[in-house]
């Protein structure tokens, strides 16, 4: 009788259930198709992986349109035996620290922009009862994971999804939910292995040839978490789903124990002197040399223009700092970077702030756009 009230006889799994826009961080936003199965696919791997209990509560500060926070911290408490607490905002430290503390948090699910602000505006009395902390959107830096453990007495793990993907793709089991069998289930600089029903592959970026473990390339997911297609852009859809695999625009290579690394957004390489070189490697050892602002925010951001002669430029931009682009590149090349990864002086350019998106994320696209307007001649 409920069935008919609500007419879920008429509802089918390929039915679009929500539609949520990509961040747009390096085009323009485009609204993703998500299905019944595809959320609920999602919902049912991460209560498989996190072996979930009746016991957590789950702290929700991820933003609704994000699709992490849609898909896990809202259909995750409706549907699974779980509660849930929530915050409007990922950004007030001081409010969520007491909720965790006053409805005693087990899960919290944030980025590591949002985990270096708790880091800085939380006591390690609000965050005692925390069990699992997920990490996803951007790349985990071993040194805020060594930073949240020791304050807080649990050590986040680092996963990896898209919008287009419901979002979850892979994760690291975190270690109080471990179970003991005959392989490793987290290894620390990796985004795990693929969820329960996923599966990657990588491909060579040039001829398209499916890779062996341990090469580089694109990677490609298959699954029933595959978005249904991009509304109204049959054309766009096109380009990033092949006979149910979807390109997910990421460059990574898979180790022999299946685990996935994330080595750069394809948009995110500039190719010079004929070699690939990776933005986002640049940008992990310059943040070790800068840190971040009191809040979490990035201080340098690396992106590229045109150049008439190798093709393609790097360029830095950064807020102020206390050290000169001497003393960086010096850092850079005692890190052992190769020439070519490092940018000249003139290259590093000074602005009043970094573009963030709503998630926290670097605007890449506002950062390039930036970069070639402050260099026109």
């Amino acid at each position: 009788m409920i069935d008919a009230a609500l007419g879920l006889r008429h509802v089918h799994a390929d039915d679009v259930l929500t539609v949520i826009f990509t961040s747009g961080s390096t085009g323009t936003p485009k609204g993703v198709m998500l299905t019944y199965s595809n959320v609920g696919s999602n919902v049912d791997a991460i209560d498989q992986v996190v072996h979930l209990r009746d016991t957590d509560v789950l702290i929700g500060i991820l933003p609704f349109f994000h699709s992490f926070g849609y898909t896990i911290t809202v259909w995750g408490v409706a549907s699974l035996n779980i509660q849930g607490v929530y915050h409007y905002t990922p950004l007030g430290s001081k409010q969520i620290g007491k909720l965790a503390e006053k409805h005693k948090a087990t899960l919290l699910l944030a980025t590591p922009t949002f985990l270096r602000m708790y880091v800085r505006g939380c006591e390690p009395r609000d965050f005692a009862s925390l069990d699992v902390v997920v990490s996803g959107a951007e790349k985990l830096p071993k040194e805020l994971a060594d930073e949240f453990e020791k304050k807080f007495g649990v050590r986040p793990v680092e996963g990896y999804g898209t919008t287009e993907l419901s979002p979850l793709v892979s994760v690291n089991i975190p270690p109080s939910r471990s179970i003991d069998n005959f392989q490793a289930d987290r290894k620390e600089g990796t985004v795990g292995r693929p969820v329960p029903g996923v599966t990657a592959k990588i491909t060579d970026l040039d001829t398209g040839q499916e890779l062996s473990a341990g090469k580089p390339g694109m990677l490609w997911i298959t699954g029933p978490n595959v978005m249904k297609g991009y509304l109204d852009q049959p054309a766009k859809t096109a380009e990033v789903i092949d006979r149910g695999w979807y390109k997910t625009g990421d460059v990574a290579f898979i180790d022999d124990e299946g685990f996935i690394n994330i080595t750069g957004r394809e948009s995110r390489f500039s190719k010079i002197g004929g070699e690939m070189v990776p933005h986002i490697r640049i940008e992990e050892e310059l943040e070790k040399l800068v840190g971040s602002t009191p809040d979490g925010k990035p201080q340098v951001a690396v992106t590229a223009v045109p150049d008439e002669k190798k093709g393609e430029r790097l360029i830095v931009l950064h807020t102020k700092l206390d050290k000169s682009p001497d003393a960086l590149r010096k850092g850079l090349t005692a890190a052992g970077l190769p020439n070519l990864f490092i940018p000249s002086a003139d290259s590093f350019i000074e602005v009043e702030a970094l573009p963030i998106l709503g998630t926290g994320k670097l605007d890449l696209r506002g950062i390039k756009a930036m970069a070639e307007e402050k260099t026109k001649s």
